[in-house]
């Protein structure tokens, strides 16, 4: 097998490198500070696959008008605790952000609330913003649609897209957070593994055959990545990309795949005041509760243990913030010649 070379760059050398880069492709001093942010943020915590590996290709949208980073969100309708935005093709990243600050007001003023953000980009990780309201104190739920890259059940052809969903709420000083997409594995993740030579560790889609397989290159040719849960998976991401469309007025996946890549999407934030409940005081304590008795799990594998949605991250940041955060060394070299 061919040696993977990597390098390990700090979080404060990637943010600053982002930020420099996005500078210089129209973004405010403000946005660009806040994108390098949530980008280097991903990468911190291992989830490399939207963080410093689809930064190119972010830059890449940029360049090709896809991104329109000097746009900002405009809101379209208010209905009490319900907004509907355009995103008007800005960052995905600095939408979502966004989206989710406004909705965090909007529960506090009503206990819950909803932005719906039509006509955005690709957010990168959703479970960023799931985190960024579940520490200020709030439930967070919210999903995006996507292209279409995974068949309904029974089908061959890609009409669903694989429609991330997060849930999140407040955790001792962090978070509990599932960030989780309809198909068994995310793109990137395929794309990841293809960089790194390995096949997937489960089964996750098809060949241009039909043949079940669990290597990604095959499966990204094909274009038929397999649900999760099956034809429940199917199911879901259906539902949410109904859900999505109809909430924000915005584009469906069957029509995001008519644009020339992934933009335009549709996303739907919804957060609740947690303060506003009456048994608020003891929600932190219900929580140690169910996640003493999950931590009771018998493992599989004799010295191996069970971890909660979010756990493996917490591990993750710490070990990335003191050694550096790994990187393929093609990939770094890839960033760095968007500087020149």
């Amino acid at each position: 097998m061919t040696e993977i070379k990597q390098v390990f760059i700090s979080a404060e050398k990637m943010q600053q490198t982002f930020k420099k880069i996005l500078l210089k492709h129209q973004f405010s001093l403000k946005n660009a500070d806040e994108c390098a942010t949530i980008f280097t943020a991903n990468s911190l915590d291992g989830i490399y696959t939207h963080g410093v590996n689809r930064f190119p290709r972010f830059v890449q949208y940029i360049q090709k008008g896809y991104v329109l980073p000097q746009n900002k969100p405009s809101r379209s309708h208010v209905f009490g605790g319900i907004e509907q935005w355009d995103g008007n093709l800005g960052s995905g990243p600095n939408n979502a952000k966004f989206a989710t600050e406004r909705v965090m007001k909007l529960a506090k003023k009503h206990g819950i609330g909803c932005v719906a953000m039509a006509n955005t980009n690709h957010w990168m990780r959703g479970g960023a913003y799931g985190r960024q309201a579940a520490k200020e104190g709030f439930v967070f739920i919210g999903w995006t649609n996507t292209t279409a890259n995974m068949p309904a059940w029974g089908a061959t052809n890609p009409k669903l897209g694989n429609n991330p969903i997060v849930f999140a709420t407040p955790y001792g000083e962090d978070a509990l957070v599932l960030d989780m997409a309809m198909s068994q594995y995310s793109f990137g993740a395929m794309e990841l593994a293809v960089m790194r030579g390995e096949n997937l560790s489960v089964v996750g889609g098809y060949d241009k055959e039909g043949n079940i397989t669990n290597e990604p290159q095959l499966i990204l040719d094909s274009w038929r990545s397999l649900p999760v849960g099956f034809w429940k998976g199917a199911g879901l991401s259906f539902l949410l990309d109904v859900l999505t469309t109809i909430l924000s007025n915005g584009l469906a996946t069957h029509q995001i795949s008519q644009k020339p890549a992934e933009m335009a999407c549709s996303q739907v934030f919804i957060a609740i005041d947690l303060s506003k409940l009456p048994n608020h005081s003891s929600i932190a304590q219900t929580i140690e509760g169910i996640i003493h008795d999950y931590k009771t799990s018998v493992p599989m594998q004799e010295g191996s243990s069970v971890s909660y949605p979010g756990e493996r991250v917490l591990t993750t940041r710490k070990k990335n913030a003191e050694h550096g955060i790994p990187v393929l060394a093609t990939v770094w070299e890839e960033v760095l010649s968007f500087l020149t």
